[in-house]
């Protein structure tokens, strides 16, 4: 059965080895990704941030989070699912969990930097309401798509 747990630093093997897999096949892997993988808890946790991982059993199959980029704005990180694991909703999940942690953190926008190598992960955030914006203020050499989700609540 597959549940989503809050990371723990017992994981981070897990955490690098999955994220690592996508950025090595697409050759987006970078200093800025790294230091987020070897010190999660300190760049992310420590930084009013949240990861989530889903778990097949004892297996680490799928990972997502937020982390306080400045302000009441956050950022969409490393977000994966292992292959033998996709469309099966995991992601929908992790994704929902992301914002939703981001909206009780008082959050007015998500944002996330990605590449346009990445077209599912793309049109997945697409029908979650992401749009597409500028790419300014990013760590990432290899980032040539931003998007950001409005957070600000709508009274009508």
């Amino acid at each position: 059965m597959i549940e989503i747990i809050d990371y723990e630093s017992k994981y981070q093997p897990d955490f690098k080895r999955m994220n690592l897999e996508w950025l090595d096949k697409y050759g987006l892997t970078e200093s800025h990704d790294l230091e987020i993988l070897d010190n999660p808890e300190e760049k992310v946790i420590a930084r009013d941030g949240k990861l989530f991982l889903a778990r097949d059993g004892e297996n680490i199959i799928a990972s997502a989070g937020i982390a306080r980029t400045e302000g009441d704005e956050f950022e969409l990180i490393k977000m994966y699912v292992d292959p033998a694991y996709r469309g099966k909703g995991i992601s929908k999940t992790l994704l929902d969990l992301c914002i939703a942690e981001a909206r009780k953190a008082k959050a007015r926008k998500l944002i996330l930097f990605s590449n346009s190598q990445l077209t599912t992960a793309l049109t997945l955030y697409e029908k979650f309401g992401f749009q597409h914006v500028e790419v300014t203020g990013t760590p990432l050499v290899t980032a040539d798509v931003k998007m950001e989700l409005d957070l600000t609540p709508t009274f009508f």
